[in-house]
């Protein structure tokens, strides 16, 4: 007889051996007839609190993508956990991942700091973690909380309850899996037919961001493009920024860092990283927490952007399959970026050639047919653009029976935009002319004029020239425009016609003065604009001035058009091996017959 009845039966209440039998074979029974992943994965964690003990029980899985494991269920005690994943190794719970091994009894009290405060706010003093292990592979941890030390019975039960848990666990995420990878695929096909629809650069961005957005169930997101030619992101898709541009040098922020490195960054608190830039927050007026960014590769691994979504919907981060999600689309994101921009710079350069046809329409109208025929004085032009439209200007006004106007002008820029501002100043100086008799007041109302329409943004310079052909007078302006050379017949010297102002268009209420010279026999009257000047030989030696003086010189007692073509040809010859390139106008008057003073001019300066 057993002296001591009591010692053989178990305390009250407290389950025996036999009790734990029928429980297991019970939890046996109820996995084997699950039939959908929520049934089998959420009965894990409430089955160990009803029949085996647990105060509490989680049920944590792992992402091979983050290497770490993420709370999926919970049953029993609530314990106000801040965090719902714990990366491989940290805690507990990731210690048991990464350990692959059980950490039996841990004490609260001595882990870390959120163990600490489950303890205080739970009453629940130790934890014992399982790993879930199925054909070698891990899938995640189960967790049970007790307010003692549990015995080691219970512990060997736990330990065999977690092993038919990892068989049912495996068979569940095995077919979630598949059934993963069949939508997953199905997302892919008709996220790339959508991606496929358009060729429209903004159209297919704003795409992009929205299937990224909607898939992953993002707040907010921004897709950039690289521009490397400048360094940098930009962007003119910015969900809930009202699509203001956004451009970021490359290592700058996170977008910036990604799209330099091409790492991906998957954060839980955006403001953690060191690069991350608060200043679009503030900008922006929002509120950046979880944070994701990937580089859009092509298919030969360039990098042609990246895309950086914001603020999880319903999680605290952004999941590895959010990331594998992205990753995969990535490629066909790039394919069609690549079609877009190629079909991009089809159409723009469709539309260059329209423009540029249409400029050189207008430059055509604008510029004379030929030079006007004046008994006395013989005179030839040359226009040669360095593109099909250039932005030098030249005319010829005649304001009387004895009164020529040369004009020559150099307009900023080049397209039509110079082309409309050359058509504005021929029609306003078209209509000045016939009112205004004073060459200081025609300037200053050209430049008033032009301020005034182009509002500062375009400037001209311009040589005016007033030719009295009956006594071989002229009066000029020079605004800002290469200074012309007049030649002496007699002796080849030369004198620069620089009198006159600042350029035209750009400052308001400038003043210009007069200059004067005489026209005698022989001598040769050269305008120009600075692309013959600034012409450069292959050690960037500019024509200049004394050559072009110097070569006039040499031909002076030829025609006009001769003088043309002797100094186009030296221009020529000189820079055939430089790298500078710009408009040619060049203007020759040459006088063949006396007025009023015939007499040799004391130059300036000597010709060489």
């Amino acid at each position: 007889m057993n002296p001591n009845p009591a010692a053989t039966k178990p305390a009250k209440g407290k389950p025996t051996r036999k009790d734990y039998v029928s429980r297991f074979a019970e939890a046996v029974t109820r996995f084997s007839s699950q039939e959908t992943e929520g049934n089998v994965l959420g009965q894990i964690p409430q089955t160990l609190v009803d029949h085996f003990e647990a105060a509490r029980c989680e049920l944590w899985l792992w992402d091979e993508s983050s290497r770490s494991v993420y709370l999926t269920h919970v049953a029993g005690q609530e314990a106000g956990r801040r965090r719902d994943y714990a990366s491989l190794g940290e805690g507990a719970i990731g210690g048991a991942a990464k350990d692959r091994a059980a950490h039996e009894n841990v004490a609260l009290s001595e882990r870390g700091q959120e163990e600490r405060e489950i303890a205080a706010r739970s009453g629940l003093s130790h934890v014992s973690v399982f790993p879930l292990i199925a054909h070698e592979r891990l899938l995640g941890v189960m967790a049970g909380y007790t307010r003692a030390e549990a015995d080691s019975e219970l512990l060997r039960w736990w330990q065999l309850y977690v092993e038919l848990c990892a068989v049912a666990a495996h068979e569940v995420l095995s077919e979630a899996q598949s059934k993963k990878t069949i939508t997953q695929l199905s997302l892919l096909f008709e996220a790339t037919r959508l991606l496929n629809s358009t060729l429209d650069l903004s159209e297919l961005l704003e795409l992009i961001l929205k299937i990224a957005r909607t898939e992953v169930k993002a707040d907010r997101g921004s897709v950039f493009l690289v521009d490397r030619r400048a360094e940098e992101l930009w962007s003119i898709v910015a969900s809930g920024l009202d699509h203001q541009e956004i451009r970021v040098p490359f290592g700058r922020g996170v977008a910036g860092m990604v799209g330099q490195t091409g790492q991906p960054i998957n954060v839980e608190d955006a403001y953690s990283l060191p690069y991350f830039d608060p200043g679009y927050d503030k900008k922006f007026g929002y509120t950046t927490r979880s944070l994701m960014c990937l580089p859009i590769r092509h298919h030969d691994g360039q990098i042609v952007g990246v895309i950086q979504l914001l603020n999880k919907q319903g999680a605290s981060k952004f999941t590895g399959d959010d990331e594998e999600f992205l990753t995969k689309l990535s490629g066909h994101m790039a394919m069609a970026l690549e079609n877009a921009r190629l079909h991009r710079e089809i159409v723009e350069k469709q539309r260059l050639e329209k423009e540029m046809a249409l400029a050189r329409q207008i430059q055509r109208s604008l510029l004379p047919e030929a030079p006007p025929i004046v008994p006395g004085y013989e005179i030839s032009v040359i226009n040669e653009p360095c593109f099909e439209v250039g932005g030098d200007y030249y005319d010829f006004l005649n304001l009387g029976p004895q009164t020529l106007l040369l004009v020559i002008a150099d307009v900023e820029g080049k397209g039509v935009s110079s082309a409309l501002v050359m058509s504005n100043l021929q029609a306003t100086l078209r209509a000045l002319v016939m009112h205004l008799h004073s060459l200081e007041v025609l300037a200053l109302s050209l430049n008033e004029m032009i301020c005034t329409d182009t509002k500062q943004q375009k400037f001209l310079s311009m040589f005016l020239g007033l030719v009295d052909t009956r006594r071989g007078g002229l009066h000029y302006i020079n605004a800002g425009h290469v200074p012309p050379i007049l030649i002496s017949g007699p002796t080849g010297e030369y004198k620069l016609l620089e009198e006159g102002g600042t350029v035209i268009g750009l400052f308001p209420h400038s003043e210009y003065n007069r200059g004067s010279a005489t026209l005698a026999r022989g001598d040769v009257l050269v305008c120009c604009t600075d692309g013959i000047l600034e012409a450069m030989d292959e050690k960037e030696d500019e024509y200049g001035v004394e050559r072009l003086a110097a070569c006039v010189a040499r031909y002076r007692t030829k025609s006009a058009q001769a003088i043309v073509v002797a100094v186009i040809a030296e221009v020529n010859e000189f820079s055939k091996n430089g790298t500078h390139i710009d408009d040619k106008v060049l203007m020759v008057m040459k006088i063949t017959k006396a007025g009023a003073v015939d007499a040799a001019k004391a130059p300036a300066k000597p010709a060489n």
